[in-house]
Parts: C-alpha cells; structure tokens; sequence
C-alpha cells in the first residue's frame, strides 16, 4: 500500500510541475532561466521554510547537511537553469516529453549505485515509455519551432541531475523528515540562485512584469515550487526511485493542456499517440510485484 501511496502522490507532483513548465514557457519571454529558477525556489523556499518551523519538523543531522546542500545546489540550481534554457528553445510539450526520459535515468542510476535492483518487468515498462516519448518528438519535429531539438538535447542532459538527486536522497531523507529534507536542499538551492541573479543583474527584469506575469511568478513558486516538491520527497520516502521517477511521464499532459490555454501551443496527434505508449510503460513499471 505504501509503494502505491508513493506512485499517487508522485502522479499529483508531476502533473504540478508539469503545469510549470507552460508557465515557464509563458514567462521565458521576459525574464532569463536564472530568475526564473529563483521565481521558483526562492518563493517556493519563502513558502516552505515557515511551514517546516511551525509544524516543527526533524531537521537532518548537521553532518548531513553539505551533502544535502550539494544535492540541492545540484538539483533546485543546476537543473532547473538548464531546464529553463531548455524550454527557451522548445515548446513546453516537447520539452516536457524529453523530461519524461527520468525513469530511465533514474533506473540506471540506481543500478550503477547499486540501491535499486533492475528486473526485466520495470526494463520492459520504462522502455515502451522511452518509445513513445522518442517517437512522440521524433514524429512532429516538422512543426516544432527551428532548433526545437536543441532543447529537447539539453533537457536529456540536465534530467541526469535530477535523477542523481532522486537515487541519493532517500538516504539521507530518512535520516530526517520529508519536508525538513526538502527545506535544507531548496534552501541552498536558493541562496545560490540569488547570488547568482544578483552577479548577473537577472532582478532587473521584473521591472517589467506586468500583472499577469507576476500572477503566473507566484504560482510558479508556490504551485510549481514549493507544493510540488513536497508532494515529490513525500513520494520518494514511500516509493523506489524509478517508480517514483516513471510517473513524471504524465508531466507532458498537464504541460499540453495548459500551454495550449496560455499561449496556443498545439495539441498534435502524435504527442497524443505517444502519451499512450508512456501511460502503458507507467502501468507496466509501476504493476510489478513489492518482492521485486
């Protein structure tokens, strides 16, 4: 029951961040990826630092913490910088489609670390969802904007990040607690960001903004940021990594459904077809046995 418990969250999470990525697609326009990373992880960390106070959550072991400062820089920095170059280039679909390649990283991650045993049942799922996501981006590349793949390129490479920070954080996530987790490693993630926009001058900007994208900032922090990553180390503590990460193929839809409201992206009918194939992959993964 608690695997399965996990799988829901990580479905509510992913379809959360999913919706990010269309409000990021909304806001590239106006601001770089370092302050939309801080947009992010700084109202997100404003959000979740309070919340983690009040309820008094476990904090981790003060040995603990540069490593998981290390992995938050790594994860809530470093990935979501390249991941907001990547949509720069791409529709908030397509780049969520190469996103949904995590399970496989994720899964052969943890088998290079050793903390997750593959079987052929999870290799045969993330496979015919690999499939559908390659032949999904392969299948409309035509009507993709010019140099989409580049993209979709640098989000297959920054998705290692986060699969690297699924693998490795659940041992020390249970050292602590989820949510006092998760503040330690948004928290340096954050500063980092900041320091980052202020050498760059990124703040300038949101001089700019206007009501809209401001409403859209917000919601990135707190729907996009803070809620979402929550719900996702709370499903990490319940549930293996790649079954966790295997749910991230739904972030496409959520992704589709909300940047064709905003900003009339299409909706085609290969994405649609390869979707299919990952919820197929998600139900084979997902179904194995617990002894396995």
């Amino acid at each position: 029951m608690g695997e399965w418990l996990g799988v829901a969250i990580a479905l509510v999470s992913s379809s959360l961040g999913g919706t990010a990525a269309a409000i990021t697609r909304y806001l590239v326009g106006g601001a770089d990826p370092i302050l939309l990373a801080i947009l992010r992880w700084g109202i997100g960390f404003l959000c979740l630092l309070p919340c983690a106070l009040l309820l008094r959550v476990r904090f981790p072991p003060r040995s603990d913490w540069p490593a998981m400062a290390l992995l938050g820089i790594c994860f809530f920095g470093l990935f979501f910088i390249l991941y907001n170059i990547a949509v720069s280039y791409t529709t908030a679909a397509r780049a969520s489609l190469a996103l949904a390649t995590l399970p496989l990283h994720t899964m052969v991650v943890g088998a290079i670390l050793g903390v997750e045993r593959l079987t052929a049942r999870k290799i045969i799922g993330v496979g015919i969802a690999m499939l559908g996501v390659a032949a999904a981006l392969a299948a409309g590349l035509a009507q993709s904007p010019p140099g989409a793949w580049r993209g979709e390129l640098i989000m297959t490479g920054a998705v290692f990040c986060m699969a690297f920070y699924n693998v490795l954080s659940r041992p020390l996530m249970q050292r602590s607690s989820a949510l006092g987790f998760l503040t330690v490693g948004m928290g340096a993630g954050a500063i980092v960001l900041v320091l980052a926009g202020l050498v760059k001058g990124s703040f300038a900007a949101l001089d700019h903004f206007t009501f809209a994208q401001w409403i859209a900032g917000i919601y990135l922090g707190i729907g996009g940021g803070a809620l979402a990553f929550i719900l996702w180390v709370m499903a990490l503590a319940r549930a293996t990594p790649t079954r966790v990460a295997n749910t991230m193929t739904v972030n496409p839809i959520a992704a589709t459904l909300l940047a064709a409201l905003l900003i009339g992206e299409p909706i085609t009918a290969n994405l649609l077809i390869g979707l299919v194939a990952v919820f197929a992959g998600i139900w084979i993964a997902t179904s194995e046995a617990r002894t396995n």
